[in-house]
């Protein structure tokens, strides 16, 4: 019986998480970083942002100390469900307090460059 591939989580910058993005679309599995700004223990369902954009996450499998406002990264799979915010169903994540947002937007904006570049 073959096991199921998991693809590793695309880096992303909430910003750029639209629409026109290549990577919404249903399944995509991403890595995201962002500040703690809401969660719902019931539910299981946290509220993070970078910037001016925000996105829900799906924490129903991930085991952390949540605590408002600090920093967290979350790698899992993208659900686009109609009328509904996106929702990221979240395998991993983990405290990052200390993390520099501007600088690990700058090295993302400078890895992608090289990407396109190659």
């Amino acid at each position: 019986m073959a096991s199921p591939v998991v693809n590793s989580g695309a880096l992303i910058i909430l910003e750029d998480l639209k629409p026109s993005s290549p990577h919404y679309q249903d399944g995509a599995s991403l890595r995201v970083t962002g500040k703690l700004e809401e969660y719902n223990v019931e539910t299981a369902v946290a509220v993070i942002a970078d910037g001016s954009a925000t996105l829900k996450i799906d924490t129903q499998y991930v085991k952390l100390q949540y605590r408002l406002g600090s920093i967290y990264q979350f790698i899992g799979e993208l659900r686009l469900e109609s009328d509904i915010e996106p929702i990221l169903k979240a395998r991993v994540g983990r405290n990052v307090d200390g993390i520099d947002l501007n600088l690990y937007r700058q090295s993302l904006k400078l890895l992608k460059e090289f990407q396109l570049s190659s």
